[in-house]
């Protein structure tokens, strides 16, 4: 039998067609350039096209281009800079197809989940508009009379954004609308395996700043890999790096920017856990619990991958969502039905069967899943999502796999389910499944969860644009999009007017 006669994959050009008609709609340019980045589809394993890279001189343009329009850009009013961003999510919302297409072709979502991640940037996009007119400071009392002490936020600088494959449009979208609100300039470094949607974003931003009659370089584009990256980290014109990846990453991005004393933003690694009570909803939590384990293929940053379940209805809870994950369609994220589609590289298949062997050896059972789906053919990572349950909370529990792995640990006491909660490096997003109040509110408490994201009732993953998002620990601490994580693009000034005829000094002070 043949392949194409076991699975319904598209033929590779029909693909790389829908990839250039996407583009061509957002008005990208698309000049192939011989020893090009490859841009390729986890849907077929192949290529799409190839887009080119940015060499040295080309990231010391864009850093200088977009250095010298911060110049400019900072002086320009917020309202007045919130009207480019009021214009990219104008075209988002317009374009939202296009740009959802190249997300599944590129990262291998299913369309929902593509159409979401667009919807985020148009919802990040109105936030900022209306935090252009919000960028407040405070007025505190001052201890000498006839004096005013107050704080005022400006602009920081050119703002590099180094964005991950598994949300390539989104992250970038929540840096970006909040920087150019706040008077910074971007210089935007994505993921080597999703070029073409970052060329699709920054050509609908290049038309909103012409639109709007912007100056061109508020944002530029670099592509390439690690290389390209390391120049944005490096470079001091460069004030705030945000940049999204591994804890691994991050451990060399931290201490080279602050050895320039520049600022960063880190959203690293989660190992994102849910607690499940005697009370809880089971119905609720199963729903909660397999979208968070297996959406995306377990590749978000906030993918459940630890299940803290109380002895008492563990085996009901195992069985539930081994069930819902047989019921699964795993395939061609463009088919209508399909909710997992493939893992991003052969890399994250051999890391998968490394942690599930590891898992294996310290006692772990497979109860469902694991296996590569083989009828795809070479060179496409298809896998069933897996459930195992562990005897405890070994080593490879705690590291993060980005594949959908959910390990099941259970608890008796819910002081023992919080302390094997919070007993991992990681600390970016967690949920608790419970009807008692007291548990809740426990889980909330300083004394709870110690994550940057705390959840009742829901998954660990979907947040909102409206809070602030990032964790704790070896996350890196860093927030991004929603409440006032604007503040980490802006620099405060402590400022003290006085506006009487004479010069008391604070403290008391006497100098006569």
């Amino acid at each position: 039998m043949r392949e194409d006669d076991t699975v319904n994959l598209p033929a590779p050009e029909q693909l790389s067609r829908r990839a250039e008609e996407a583009l061509v709609k957002c008005g990208a340019k698309l000049d192939d350039a011989e020893g090009a980045l490859v841009a390729r589809t986890p849907i077929t394993g192949t290529a799409l096209r190839t887009v080119a890279v940015s060499d040295a001189e080309d990231v010391d343009r864009a850093i200088a281009a977009a250095h010298e329009t911060f110049v400019q850009w900072r002086s320009v009013p917020a309202p007045q800079r919130g009207a480019v961003v009021r214009r990219l999510g104008q075209l988002l919302t317009e374009h939202k197809a296009d740009l959802a297409e190249l997300v599944t072709l590129e990262a291998g979502k299913i369309p929902s989940e593509a159409l979401g991640e667009v919807q985020e940037m148009i919802d990040i996009c109105e936030f900022a508009v209306g935090l252009s007119r919000q960028l407040y400071g405070k007025t505190m009392a001052s201890e000498r009379p006839g004096h005013r002490l107050m704080e005022t936020w400006h602009p920081l600088g050119v703002v590099g954004v180094i964005s991950a494959f598994n949300f390539p449009v989104a992250v970038w979208s929540w840096n970006t609308a909040l920087a150019l609100v706040c008077g910074d300039t971007v210089v935007w470094k994505p993921s080597d395996r999703t070029p073409l949607t970052a060329t699709a974003c920054d050509a609908l931003l290049a038309r909103a700043a012409r639109d709007v009659g912007a100056p061109a370089g508020i944002h530029m584009l670099v592509q390439g890999a690690a290389d390209v990256g390391e120049r944005l980290v490096d470079d001091s014109r460069v004030a705030l790096v945000s940049a999204t990846g591994s804890v691994r990453m991050g451990r060399t991005v931290g201490p080279r920017v602050a050895a320039r004393f520049g600022r960063c933003l880190l959203e690293l690694g989660g190992n994102n856990a849910a607690i499940v009570t005697p009370s809880a909803d089971l119905d609720l939590a199963v729903r909660g619990i397999v979208f968070s384990a297996a959406g995306t293929a377990g590749q978000r940053c906030t993918s459940l991958r630890r299940l803290i379940v109380h002895n008492s209805v563990a085996d009901e809870v195992v069985e539930r969502v081994a069930a819902a994950y047989g019921q699964l369609k795993i395939g061609n994220p463009f088919d209508n039905g399909v909710l997992v589609g493939p893992l991003v590289n052969h890399l994250a298949f051999e890391a998968m069967q490394t942690a599930l062997d590891k898992a294996r050896i310290d006692g772990g059972t497979v109860v469902c899943g694991g296996e590569r789906r083989s009828e795809f053919g070479d060179g496409r990572y298809y896998v069933s999502p897996a459930l195992v349950r562990m005897p405890a909370q070994t080593p490879v529990v705690k590291e993060e796999t980005f594949a959908p792995i959910l390990y099941v640990l259970t608890y008796d006491e819910f002081d023992e389910a919080v302390a094997l909660h919070n007993a991992v490096p990681q600390g970016l997003s967690s949920a608790i499944f419970t009807t008692d109040q007291r548990e809740a509110e426990r889980f909330l408490s300083t004394d709870g969860s110690d994550c940057g994201i705390a959840n009742v009732n829901i998954g660990t993953s979907g947040a909102e644009i409206g809070g602030a998002f990032g964790g704790e620990k070896e996350t890196g601490g860093g927030r991004e999009s929603g409440s006032d994580a604007w503040k980490a693009y802006m620099r405060r000034a402590t400022n003290t007017v006085n506006y009487s005829d004479e010069l008391p000094l604070a403290q008391g002070v006497e100098f006569t």
